[in-house]
């Protein structure tokens, strides 16, 4: 085996993973950009709890919308 074919290899993997998921994002319509998903999907490989996720995601969600109806109302 070449020297950095495994790192090549590993990189692969990780972004056709990458790939399937936002496409199951998408097909889920959880409205996350690749980005947001790159985030959720790192914060739970380090421990974070995927259900406090969620919550958390939909709260900042309706914050995000109360916000913005706000702005809009003035």
């Amino acid at each position: 085996m070449v020297e950095g074919e495994g790192a090549n290899s590993q990189i692969s993997s990780a972004r056709e993973a990458m790939e399937a998921l936002v496409e199951i994002s998408k097909l889920l319509n959880t409205g996350l950009d690749p980005e947001s998903l790159a985030i959720c999907v790192k914060l739970c490989e380090a421990g974070v709890n995927p259900e406090a996720l969620a919550s958390v995601v939909q709260e900042l969600r309706r914050e995000a919308a109360a916000l913005q109806q706000t702005q809009d109302s003035t």
